[in-house]
């Protein structure tokens, strides 16, 4: 069952002229105000809503040029393949991958904020970093979202998939995107947190197949979407169930990298 994503005060806002919502917001934002999910002070820049100006500016957003397996963005002028020191054990399924921003500082607050505590809440601010990344929206448009599956124990558990919850708010972001669940677990694995390389890759081996009843198109773009890439195991144990299936064109995104 897909997670439900609270309403935001935006779409308690939609249709109403410009100059009411500004003045509901800034009525919100005195009564309830806002505190970053990274450092806990109050948010006052116009940039994020869930995040302070400082914390803000310490986001590191991932744009071209970036690794063309993971998305890791590169620094200064750009010679020769464009794969990262991360990526150097991985022999990719898929055909490209991107990242929204980099795990770490307030980039792994936000997604602790969603994963650990149903902070969907942030996803607004989620959806804004996509807006700002033109290349982000064109990787997504008239794709099918696949959202990497949890096993059905840890989904209970938990009470959400947290790459689904984050699939669907991307779709509704991006002209021609939609969710499809296309995958499930069928193998409980442990935490790869604590795993080595080497470990991630034999813990999701055979961990994935197809949903009951799913036929892949070979026409359509698939991108499976996952809320952090560290080593890539994951992702491309699901690549290559999708791959088996049919899929021609297939590529990855997650929120963030590390």
């Amino acid at each position: 069952m897909a997670a439900k994503i609270p309403i935001r005060r935006s779409d308690l806002l939609a249709g109403t002229p410009r100059l009411v919502r500004y003045c509901a917001a800034a009525l919100a934002d005195l009564v309830f105000p806002r505190n970053c999910v990274h450092c806990s002070d109050l948010v006052e820049g116009p940039d994020y809503d869930y995040l302070c100006r400082d914390c803000g500016r310490e986001l590191v957003l991932a744009r071209s040029p970036s690794c063309r397996t993971c998305g890791y963005p590169f620094w200064g002028a750009l010679a020769g393949q464009r794969s990262c020191p991360h990526c150097e054990e991985l022999d990719p399924v898929f055909d490209e991958g991107r990242t929204l921003f980099l795990a770490k500082g307030p980039g792994r607050s936000l997604i602790h904020e969603i994963k650990y505590r149903r902070g969907f809440y942030v996803l607004t601010d989620v959806t804004r970093i996509l807006a700002w990344n033109s290349e982000a929206c064109a990787y997504l448009r008239d794709a099918v979202l696949v959202p990497v599956p949890l096993h059905p124990v840890k989904e209970r558990e938990r009470g959400f998939n947290q790459s689904e919850v984050i699939a669907r708010r991307l779709a509704r972001a991006v002209p021609g995107a939609r969710t499809e669940l296309l995958l499930r677990r069928v193998r409980f694995t442990e935490s790869q947190t604590r795993l080595n390389r080497t470990d991630r890759h034999r813990n999701v081996k055979n961990a994935f197949a197809l949903a009951s009843g799913v036929r892949l198109m070979p026409h359509l773009s698939y991108v499976l979407v996952d809320d952090v890439f560290t080593t890539g195991s994951t992702l491309n144990a699901c690549a290559a169930t999708l791959r088996e299936a049919g899929a021609r064109s297939l590529k990855v995104l997650t929120l963030g990298h590390g």
